[in-house]
């Protein structure tokens, strides 16, 4: 009689044990997101935004996708450092076992981490990184949600040109991007009869654009095309043209990360006016856009401002989402590349798509600088419909 107690617990024991078994069994681990980016030094703020966007996001869509819990793993590249972002890389598929790399707010630190994409077969969503078509064919598991430097510049030159401008002098930041900007200006402008007067290439490190915006206004051009990053750099840049007096007398025209939503207010009147082309504006006129800035208030305060790193981040984190539901949580690089390939995102900024290259397809807006409600804004009055990289 004792054994047969002894029996009938272990049984009960068993049977009771039973369902929490099966549900240890069923739960699938943790989706993980591996994000390289910026988060100290000079670039600090592409960090800042994207950790935000990614908050804001979470917040609105929920840490839990097709069963799995999201957990997103941060990695500091303090700057454009490329063999920095490919040891984080490396280390996030290899021992957190990632598996989404993203992030990649400076185009070497893309570059650095496209060969641990490849090796290890992990999609890798691109946030803002924008030199041109190079990036994504590093990898067949690269994908671009972003923007590139030629697809915003090559309307701006369109419109320069259709729009009484006959010359220009270009002044761009010297790096990758900067080369990218000013031969796409040079090439669209010139192809619709523009002439250019003279080019200069402003170092990173501490530039004095004074001396620089003085070269140009002597060789006398009806504008300057500028490109520099956004951030305090074009705060600087903005400042001098205001400073040496030339707003009255030499037009400027820019892309769009000079006139950063985030910085506008900081950079004041001189940007008043100011025509600039990029692919979002915290002042976009859309169901999705006012949502977005909506949300992003409700957590950062009424006086929170978005911008285009923000809006690519959260369209980036809305990609891995809805790759994860397609693919009941079991992530296949291929087939995720696949899935993203196909996606029609309606996002803040608008309609976005990808190209046969994973590479983004967009409204490119032209803006002008405006004061609504006591702010400084990107206004937006013409379009360029489903812009792609002009070197494709």
């Amino acid at each position: 009689m004792k054994r047969r107690a002894v029996l009938g617990t272990l049984l009960a024991t068993l049977i009771c044990s039973a369902p929490l078994l099966a549900s240890a069994q069923d739960q699938k681990p943790p989706l993980r997101i591996g994000i390289i980016t910026e988060m100290s030094g000079a670039f600090a703020d592409y960090g800042r935004q994207v950790k935000s966007a990614v908050d804001v996001f979470m917040k609105e869509h929920g840490d839990t996708v097709a069963g799995r819990k999201v957990e997103v793993l941060y990695r500091d590249t303090t700057g454009p450092n490329p063999e920095a972002a490919r040891r984080q890389a490396q280390e996030l598929v290899s021992v957190e076992k990632v598996d989404f790399l993203a992030g990649f707010g400076l185009t070497p630190n893309a570059m650095g981490a496209a060969p641990i994409a490849t090796a290890s077969k992990t999609p890798m969503i691109i946030m803002n990184a924008a030199a041109t078509s190079s990036i994504v064919m590093r990898s067949p598991y690269i994908v671009r949600v972003s923007f590139t430097l030629p697809q915003v510049t090559a309307p701006l030159a369109e419109w320069a040109a259709d729009n009484g401008i006959k010359t220009v002098y270009t002044l761009v930041s010297d790096y990758g991007p900067g080369h990218d900007a000013e031969k796409a200006f040079i090439t669209a402008f010139e192809a619709k009869g523009g002439k250019i007067v003279g080019s200069v290439r402003a170092p990173m490190a501490n530039p004095e654009f004074g001396p620089y915006l003085h070269r140009a206004a002597d060789a006398k051009p009806d504008a300057i095309f500028a490109f520099v990053p956004s951030g305090d750099t074009g705060v600087q840049l903005l400042k001098a043209y205001g400073d040496r007096g030339l707003k009255d007398s030499m037009r400027l025209i820019t892309t769009g990360d000079i006139t950063d939503d985030v910085f506008l207010n900081r950079i004041g009147d001189v940007a008043l006016g100011l025509i600039t082309s990029h692919h979002y504006s915290m002042a976009h006129e859309s169901p999705e856009n006012e949502k977005f800035v909506s949300a992003y208030k409700s957590m950062f305060g009424a006086d929170a401002r978005t911008n285009f790193y923000m809006a690519a981040t959260w369209d980036g984190m809305g990609m891995m989402y809805e790759i994860a539901r397609q693919l009941n949580g079991e992530i296949d690089a291929d087939k995720a590349i696949e899935i993203a390939k196909g996606m029609k995102i309606n996002s803040p900024r608008g309609p976005v798509s990808f190209d046969e290259n994973r590479d983004v397809v967009q409204n490119v807006y032209i803006r002008r600088v405006e004061r609504r409600d006591g702010e400084l804004y990107n206004i937006e009055f013409e379009t360029y419909p489903d812009v792609k990289d002009p070197g494709k």
